[in-house]
């Protein structure tokens, strides 16, 4: 089987926590992670001053490689992915083919702006607003091919789902046990 390449767009002011669950549950499942800044910086700050060095800059990933997007939140970050076009324009062609499109904490605002929310999805409580769908007060909500998840603490849950999605239950199942999510709880 082919290794998917799942695109995790690095924006200045993104969440660490959010944004380094998704890339380590991502990688620990064998996917292939571009992480890749906005502009041409190499290295991005995070809305707690960590800084995070990308892969490559978006304007070099291949649009049509890509298997899949997703977005840490961040409330600056989420701004900066929202005001981005291309970002935008990646997330509505992925919908579009049917590949997994996933945003969480801030960002389903952004993919709200690409057209791709519809019906039940989840957010950070407040950013809810002017999306016109239905948030569920739930960790992770999986509506088709988008995902949403509520925020930094669910940030793994966020990242099994979207490998459960990607790789299949079995790789989500070893991630879920080998990552001693059985011992987690609310």
């Amino acid at each position: 089987m082919q290794t998917k390449n799942v695109l995790v767009p690095l924006a200045e002011g993104f969440e660490e926590a959010e944004f380094i669950g998704i890339v380590d549950v991502l990688r620990r499942a064998g996917l292939q992670v571009i992480i890749a800044s906005l502009d041409k910086k190499n290295l991005v700050k995070g809305t707690n001053n960590i800084v995070v060095q990308a892969d490559t800059a978006l304007q070099d990933v291949a649009i049509e490689a890509l298997d899949a997007i997703c977005l840490a939140g961040g409330f600056e970050g989420m701004q900066n992915l929202n005001n981005n076009e291309k970002i935008l324009h990646i997330i509505s062609e992925l919908h579009k083919k049917g590949k997994l499109v996933a945003a969480i904490c801030a960002s389903p605002i952004v993919l709200s702006k690409a057209g791709v929310i519809a019906g039940d999805f989840t957010c950070y409580p407040g950013c809810e607003i002017g999306i016109a769908g239905n948030r569920l007060a739930k960790a992770v909500v999986v509506n088709g091919n988008v995902i949403t998840s509520a925020g930094p603490a669910t940030a793994i849950l966020f990242g099994l789902e979207i490998a459960k999605y990607l790789c299949g239950h079995e790789t989500y199942k070893n991630l879920y046990e080998g990552m001693q999510m059985p011992l987690v709880r609310a």
